[in-house]
């Protein structure tokens, strides 16, 4: 099943209890609005499917994993409510992600901004390739990582999520990412990645479903106000993007 949106696509394929669920953006796997909604809808339809055992999210190509927020949508907000619903995209997928009963490994490589580290914080385990690397970039356009802020910290620690964000400018490189927790695998190339996820994928579909739903549980434990936590943190996002500081910067940055 493929959801064709702007240029890009959600992709969806089931077999044999692993449900792989792909995006695709022309510009960096960027994600716009609709592309959110569709990808939140196919982790949420992927969780209440009783012959999914395990979800790999992955996007397509071998650039970058995923450009964050589109650009284009971004520079193109006018009001605070705009901006609101615009951040909510991330907070709705990072929300099905952590409500998805069944584990989901996200598969990493090239560079991850913004909103992707969100997801890639969001997954239940992590496998990426050593040439990935990982930015929240928001401070640098006059905004924040407020949405995917507590699922980074959740993820990394207060320390790993409050370097990130403060020194925005600065790419991390793919060990720094493990070491922190990020990421729980590395590997030299992507054949040697896509062994591994095979690996966990028919390991995980073969384990007691009701054990990974209680284990999972146990995971995200303490997250159960993020419902609305995270549409708080849209709203602030959405707030500070419409500023004339934010407006100015995204100017600069679009003229370059």
């Amino acid at each position: 099943m493929i959801h064709e949106i702007q240029d890009g696509y959600v992709k969806v394929e089931s077999r044999n209890g692993i449900t792989t669920i792909e995006f695709y953006h022309p510009q960096g796997n960027s994600l716009p609005s609709a592309m959110l909604t569709d990808l939140a809808q196919e982790i949420h339809s992927a969780g209440m499917d009783d012959d999914t055992r395990v979800i790999v999210l992955r996007s397509s190509g071998d650039g970058a994993f995923c450009g964050g927020a589109s650009f284009h949508e971004l520079v193109a907000l006018h009001t605070e409510e705009e901006g609101r619903l615009f951040f909510s995209g991330f907070a709705n997928v990072i929300n099905a992600m952590r409500k998805c009963p069944q584990m989901i490994i996200a598969r990493v490589h090239g560079k991850c901004v913004g909103g992707g580290v969100g997801i890639v914080a969001a997954a239940d385990y992590a496998i990426a390739t050593e040439t990935a690397e990982v930015k929240l970039s928001e401070l640098t356009i006059g905004i924040g990582p407020f949405v995917v802020g507590p699922v980074i910290e959740k993820r990394i620690g207060f320390a790993g999520f409050s370097q990130l964000a403060i020194d925005a400018s600065m790419w991390r490189p793919a060990d720094w990412a493990r070491r922190k927790g990020l990421f729980a695998e590395l590997h030299p190339n992507p054949e040697n990645m896509d062994e591994s996820i095979a690996r966990l994928s028919n390991e995980l579909r073969n384990a007691n479903p009701d054990a990974l739903r209680e284990l999972k549980k146990v995971f995200w434990k303490g997250t159960e106000l993020w419902d609305t936590l995270l549409q708080e943190r849209a709203a602030i996002s959405g707030k500070l993007a419409v500023s004339k500081y934010a407006k100015d910067a995204l100017e600069r940055r679009k003229s370059k």
